[in-house]
């Protein structure tokens, strides 16, 4: 079934290692392979090209979400569905978000994936760097994270199966069209 999603940004907030990147991938195959034009918004891949000059300080992190921000409001505009995951941590940012995509555009979707598990699949070994004080300012660790106060959707991949959450996410983009 065609899911009517065009001119939507799907805004993926949560933990660094929540599951976010993962989803987001797999929820742009899906979309793609019914026929959307979509194209994916990564954090990390922003910070080494559009944000690389960027750090993470509050100030930082704030110019960091408000041009992904303007990126997904010029990619819904012309036509496309965007999946944009990133940390995000603070509520305002997203509420900024938001603002500039518009709210009939913005689908804000925490990734609730508890600390302790983002913790554990941390690959990198972040998490263990920032608790010995080498990384500053690491949401969840030396810098805060602000929960959603209500999400569109919130999916925790700790419980979820990645096919579970796609399908979520694909429910709600049909309901609310």
């Amino acid at each position: 079934m065609m899911i009517a999603i065009q001119h939507t940004t799907v805004w993926l907030t949560g933990l660094s290692g929540a599951g976010k990147t993962t989803v987001a991938h797999a929820l742009a195959q899906t979309l793609k392979a019914q026929g959307h034009a979509v194209t994916l918004l990564d954090g990390d891949k922003l910070r080494h090209g559009l944000n690389r000059d960027l750090g993470f300080t509050p100030e930082d992190r704030h110019e960091n979400i408000r041009r992904t921000a303007e990126v997904a409001r010029l990619m819904n505009d012309a036509g496309l569905t965007v999946i944009a995951a990133l940390i995000s941590p603070y509520r305002a940012d997203r509420a900024m978000a938001e603002k500039i995509i518009g709210a009939a555009q913005f689908v804000e979707v925490y990734v609730s994936t508890p600390a302790a598990v983002c913790e554990e699949r941390d690959v990198k070994g972040l998490y263990a760097k920032a608790r010995a004080g080498q990384i500053a300012q690491f949401t969840g660790v030396s810098a805060p994270y602000e929960v959603p106060l209500s999400p569109a959707l919130s999916l925790d991949t700790n419980t979820l199966a990645l096919d579970e959450s796609v399908a979520r996410i694909c429910q709600h983009l049909q309901q609310r069209r």
